[in-house]
């Protein structure tokens, strides 16, 4: 099975309402062994932008729910608003 970059699996989904153009991805869930036995906070957060006609992946932030409540949406806008 093949899953497209912009595709929302049951753990991933478009970050909306930032009003730029590019598509960003959002990924929770990514098991860490050293970050196992904290219950809802579990795991990592993946988040990057997806170039469909360049056909590329820009990452864009990793980081612990343990660490961070929420991606920092500020620093998306200003990196990718074109």
């Amino acid at each position: 099975m093949k899953v497209l970059p912009d595709e929302r699996p049951p753990f991933s989904f478009r970050i909306d309402n930032l009003g730029l153009n590019t598509c960003i991805i959002k990924i929770n869930k990514i098991a860490c062994k050293a970050l196992k036995g904290n219950g809802v906070n579990t795991g990592l957060r993946l988040i990057y932008a997806y170039f469909e006609k360049e056909q590329k992946i820009i990452f864009v932030e990793l980081y612990s729910k343990i660490d961070k409540e929420n991606e920092d949406r500020q620093r998306i806008i200003n990196n990718f608003n074109t």
